[in-house]
């Protein structure tokens, strides 16, 4: 039996700083077709190349992965400042309508760190431009140096809404997660649960209230390991639960009415 199809959404790079190209860390591709048991899909997050409907169409579920360029300001009614950083205007226009339309249809996403912040300001919310520059806030970035392994490193805690959704995925109250981000959440969108908070307060899981399917997000980067890591893995295999439910027609399995 063929495995259903995660789409990756992909991001604008300059390969040696000459080449342009879209790609994927391979880690979420492994993610995928390891722990969610998916075939993974890169997904050219461009209108010009791809609509919407068309991957509804092709793809039985969606990673909205990470990335170095911010979502635009202007897509949740600010103006664009320094503090903002990098942008992709063309992933902009591709993913959070992709949001809306899977959270209509019960279409299953997973959101990773700039997929989190996707999700919230695909249903209405704000970020913040920098975490770190707020009263009582740690510092979320990634560690400029250092190996793979030690920018990865477990460095805070996330605890769940007693009972909730996250609490029932992974079978804990509080996990030890990595932190690579600079944005974050400032006020929730409409129907976003935020069902999870580092120690300084910083949303780290959501969910969309209400919807028909899978919206689960996190702020941080669960593909890094996520075969082995006792956080990571459940995330992804409740995710691939889903996407095979959709592709079934079924109700996802074991997983808690949001």
């Amino acid at each position: 039996m063929a495995r259903p199809i995660v789409g990756i959404i992909g991001n604008s790079y300059l390969l040696n700083d000459q080449y342009p190209v879209h790609a994927g860390g391979q880690m979420n591709s492994d993610a995928i077709s390891e722990v969610s048991g998916c075939v993974p899909l890169i997904i050219p997050s461009d209108p010009r190349h791809v609509s919407v409907a068309e991957l509804l169409d092709i793809c039985d579920g969606f990673l909205l992965t990470g990335g170095r360029p911010n979502v635009h300001p202007e897509e949740y009614g600010e103006a664009e400042t320094a503090a903002h950083g990098e942008f992709d205007r063309a992933r902009d226009a591709i993913a959070l309508p992709l949001v809306r339309a899977c959270v209509e249809r019960g279409q299953p996403f997973l959101g990773i760190c700039r997929g989190f912040q996707e999700v919230n300001v695909a249903m209405g919310g704000t970020l913040y431009p920098e975490i770190r520059d707020l009263p009582g806030r740690m510092n979320h970035r990634m560690p400029p140096d250092g190996s793979l392994e030690e920018k990865f490193e477990l460095r805070h805690d996330v605890t769940f809404a007693q009972g909730g959704v996250f609490h029932d995925v992974m079978g804990a109250q509080i996990v030890r997660t990595n932190t690579l981000h600079g944005q974050g959440i400032k006020e929730p969108g409409m129907r976003i649960v935020v069902d999870g908070h580092a120690e300084d307060g910083t949303p780290e899981a959501i969910y969309v209230k209400g919807a028909l399917g899978f919206t689960l997000a996190v702020q941080w980067h669960p593909e890094w390991d996520a075969a082995n890591d006792p956080v990571s893995r459940p995330l992804f295999e409740r995710f691939g639960d889903a996407v095979r439910g959709w592709t079934a027609k079924t109700d996802v399995p074991a997983l808690k009415a949001v």
